[in-house]
């Protein structure tokens, strides 16, 4: 299969080795591993800019389908020397006096922001980061974008009971590329090559036509023959006279 495919992918979702797998599968399909900002993703798809992408949920679903992939674990981020710095793990209780940075591109959703709101909101998790690093307050993440800005000036350890993040695979509703779209699908989701869903099988009637079609050259030429009962006969062999006593 030849052609080409572009994934887009947000900060901090590792698409390494689904491309690996895809240049296993479809050697000649080239395939585009394309970073972009949170709040651009769903939008590059829309724009056919990238054929899909690996994004948060919730988000901006508008004309896109969404396959939910796994769920990402919530971390708060704090300087190495801070009081949470013996902490294995944290409530939104224990926040409840410290100032929590929630940048612009934040994607947790919060039915109430714990702790005490900071003077103004980071335009980036990366902004954030750099302030947390400075000593002012602590920031609250999933995972995945707390080891993408590792510092060794900082820790981050789960938060039990905060919001969680999905990374989901979204394409159009519409899509021009169905095929490879299964293949892709197939492969975020660890099936086998042999499992990945290809193209749709003919309909019945179609194969029952083919099928017709290779079996009548087959029929004609028994019919030039003749049937077996037209075709020369041996001549019997006669039997030999019996010797008198």
């Amino acid at each position: 299969m030849t052609g080409s495919f572009t994934l887009a992918y947000v900060p901090g979702v590792t698409p390494g080795k689904w491309a690996r797998v895809w240049q296993e599968r479809l050697p000649e399909t080239e395939l585009t591993l394309v970073q972009v900002p949170v709040a651009e993703a769903a939008a590059k798809v829309r724009a056919g800019e990238a054929d899909a992408a690996l994004l948060r949920l919730p988000g901006d679903r508008e004309d896109l389908h969404a396959i939910p992939l796994y769920t990402e674990t919530t971390v708060v981020v704090f300087p190495k020397d801070h009081e949470f710095a013996a902490a294995e793990e944290l409530s939104l209780e224990d926040l409840a006096e410290q100032v929590l940075w929630q940048p612009l591109d934040d994607t947790l959703v919060w039915d109430e922001v714990p702790g005490q709101p900071p003077v103004e909101r980071p335009e980036t998790t990366a902004d954030a980061i750099a302030v947390v690093a400075a000593g002012a307050g602590v920031l609250v993440v999933p995972q995945s974008l707390a080891r993408l800005h590792h510092r060794k000036d900082l820790k981050h350890v789960p938060l039990s009971d905060a919001p969680q993040s999905r990374v989901a695979l979204s394409f159009p509703i519409r899509d021009e590329n169905p095929e490879l779209i299964e293949h892709m699908i197939g492969i975020v989701r660890g099936r086998t090559a042999n499992s990945t869903r290809g193209p749709a099988a003919e309909p019945a009637q179609k194969q029952t036509q083919k099928q017709a079609q290779k079996q009548a050259p087959k029929q004609a030429s028994q019919q030039r023959r003749g049937p077996a009962s037209q075709q020369k006969k041996q001549p019997a062999k006669r039997a030999k006279p019996r010797r008198g006593r």
